[in-house]
């Protein structure tokens, strides 16, 4: 629902069952308003009912004319022709604002979207990203993606922290795939959010087959990776003109082979790690044994899109033992490559956000 006015504190009056009408109830409480629902079937979702106060259904024109009387606002779920006509004429003669809402979901299986959640930072999150979360029912999330404000972007919904991190998993993969499939198969909209995007080493790809394994209708929403977001973050361009013309994405969750190493370091361009801190002393000795340039410039940069944003730089066979002087940790992004030297003259983008997003905290 597009709310456009100020509901904190305002009385609404919610017509339809429970269940079709979930995420309607969860805005509208979630906007601050004392919410009425008028149903005359079972309770469809306990969850929506508990924030509610039930109200009778009137079964003449008096009482639908007294019952809209003493709200600010009706909101039509999914009623039938007649409950409508009832709702259009009482609201009319007491002169009270009355909207339609298409009913939530209710089949027999739900539906799971992956979301990618980008670096962190709210404002990346994509128009699709938003809109899947606000229809959630339940949403599984990491501790890498934008969760701030996860309660107002995705409200009423039950949210489930399933994070990892480094050396340590909560829930391991399999559990969190049975969880997305379990949920979906009860009749739930599901939302998986994930820091960046969910096919890149987000382990996107299996959560979809199992999901489609199980038959559960399942889609995704890309989202910004931190693989170039953080380091333009921090005024590092991952291509520029006359200097790289391609960029590398690699995962340093575990120590990259001698053959591996070798084609890495002969491709040029830019290379950017991720998850790489634990395994960066064996990364900088490979490529150098590799043939890489000892003076390769190395930029480090930390806890991307945040008030603790840092970046460290240094030549490629100095940035291991530096980064473990200054106690360099997880999240962080590595980025090897000439256009390091690029962020003493583009680090004003990273100054820039930095301001905004002190901004954004304070305001929150």
């Amino acid at each position: 629902m597009e709310i456009s006015v100020n509901l904190a504190g305002r009385r609404v009056l919610v017509v339809g069952h429970a269940g079709r009408a979930r995420h309607t109830i969860a805005r509208c409480v979630a906007s601050g308003a004392r919410v009425y629902l008028a149903d005359d079937g079972e309770p469809g979702d306990a969850r929506a009912v508990s924030s509610v106060v039930r109200v009778i259904v009137p079964s003449n024109r008096l009482e639908w004319k007294t019952l809209v009387s003493s709200v600010d606002l009706v909101v039509s779920v999914g009623v039938d022709s007649s409950t409508t006509d009832a709702l259009e004429r009482a609201t009319r003669e007491a002169r009270i604002w009355l909207t339609t809402e298409p009913p939530s979901p209710t089949l027999p299986i739900g539906r799971v979207t992956l979301v990618g959640g980008g670096p962190g930072d709210g404002q990346l999150l994509t128009v699709a990203a938003l809109a899947a979360l606000r229809e959630a029912d339940v949403v599984f999330f990491d501790r890498l993606g934008p969760v701030a404000r996860l309660a107002e972007w995705a409200p009423g919904a039950e949210l489930v922290n399933v994070g990892k991190t480094p050396g340590h998993h909560a829930v391991n993969q399999t559990e969190i795939q049975e969880r997305l499939v379990e949920a979906a198969l009860a009749g739930k909209t599901v939302v998986r959010l994930k820091g960046g995007d969910p096919f890149v080493f987000g382990r996107g790809g299996e959560e979809v087959i199992a999901c489609s394994r199980a038959g559960v209708p399942v889609t995704v929403v890309s989202g910004v990776t931190s693989a170039i977001a953080v380091p333009g973050a921090a005024g590092i361009p991952v291509t520029h003109r006359e200097i790289s013309r391609l960029f590398t994405v690699v995962s340093g969750h575990v120590p990259l082979s001698e053959n591996e190493l070798l084609h890495l370091a002969g491709l040029g361009g830019t290379i950017v790690v991720l998850m790489g801190v634990g395994t960066l002393p064996h990364l900088t000795a490979g490529l150098m044994r590799a043939g890489m340039s000892a003076s390769m410039p190395v930029a480090i940069v930390e806890k991307g899109f945040s008030t603790g944003q840092r970046t460290t730089r240094a030549d490629l066979d100095e940035i291991a033992p530096l980064a473990s002087r200054l106690g360099v940790r997880s999240p962080a992004v590595v980025v090897i490559g000439e256009v390091v030297r690029l962020s003493e003259q583009l680090d004003v983008t990273a100054a820039t956000f930095l301001q905004d997003a002190a901004a954004e905290l304070t305001t929150d």
